[in-house]
């Protein structure tokens, strides 16, 4: 396999987890009450959308296609969050802490999959962009009592 096909099997893995992370944002947003914290995860699914139209515009770039759904990490979220739904606002967020925790994880081992140009733009836009988004939840899952 080319580094090019490589690097667009990596990117559409990252941007399924996007995908998938603006779906869950989505979906738990409903269940909050609060105005506070609705703007807050407002605000992370609105960076997890950003991360989404970066990675399109890379993939096409590479003239790769560009995944269109989260896939297994799709129905994975909206098991977790679910469940957590049933639970409550507190499970909700921790869940939505959980997909961030995952996120990062995902970013930092998937820098070394790609090349050149695109590693710096994981290492120097991706991952700091998820720092910050998982900042923010994490700051948010605090305040709760």
């Amino acid at each position: 396999m080319a580094n090019t096909d490589k690097d667009v099997e990596t990117l559409n893995s990252f941007l399924r987890g996007e995908i998938s992370a603006v779906e869950t944002y989505r979906q738990a947003i409903g269940h909050i009450e609060d105005d506070v914290r609705r703007r807050t995860l407002e605000e992370c699914r609105l960076d997890h959308e950003g991360r989404v139209e970066k990675l399109r515009e890379r993939i096409l770039q590479l003239d790769g296609k560009p995944a269109e759904g989260s896939g297994v990490w799709g129905a994975f979220a909206k098991i977790v969050q679910g469940g957590a739904d049933v639970l409550g606002e507190k499970s909700a967020i921790s869940a939505l802490e959980e997909g961030e925790d995952h996120g990062l994880r995902d970013y930092a081992e998937g820098e070394a999959k790609v090349n050149g140009d695109l590693r710096r733009f994981v290492r120097m836009e991706l991952l700091p962009a998820q720092k910050s988004t998982h900042k923010k939840l994490s700051h948010l899952k605090h305040t709760l009592h």
